[in-house]
């Protein structure tokens, strides 16, 4: 081989192609494209449950105050709370994790209600982001 051809080879085998560079974007593109729906999943799902733990934990917290109270003492007290932040506030001290607000507690779009009584020790009731109730 002479000198002329191996320096065209050297010449050209540096570096990748413009097909072979398009090849891989495509590649990259396809899997995006399959991946971004399923991350979204993911995230939906983990937020759902986020929102099921800590209505859980809204209900060992009632269910503490009850027992650090008494239940006459916890039911005045759960009475004189009119609001369901105003009762929030009332379980902010049996919770590990206590966000100010209700609304900041929950993920963003999940809401609960709480019954007018403590001492029947009824779960709380969670809604969606879309309002229909969650059976946890």
């Amino acid at each position: 081989m002479n000198t002329c051809q191996e320096k065209n080879r050297t010449k050209f085998a540096k570096g990748f192609s413009l097909v072979e560079m398009l090849a891989s974007v495509a590649i990259i593109g396809v899997i995006a494209f399959l991946a971004i729906p399923s991350v979204s999943r993911m995230r939906e799902d983990s937020e759902r449950n986020l929102a099921i733990a800590r209505a859980e934990a809204l209900n060992v917290a009632m269910a503490t105050m009850v027992q650090m109270k008494g239940r006459a003492q916890a039911q005045t007290d759960w009475s004189n709370a009119t609001t369901d932040d105003a009762k929030y506030i009332r379980l902010q001290p049996y919770l590990s994790f206590a966000e100010t607000t209700l609304a900041l507690y929950f993920p963003s779009g999940y809401t609960t209600i709480f019954d007018d009584t403590i001492t029947d020790m009824r779960k709380v009731r969670l809604f969606g982001a879309n309002e229909d109730e969650i059976f946890y």
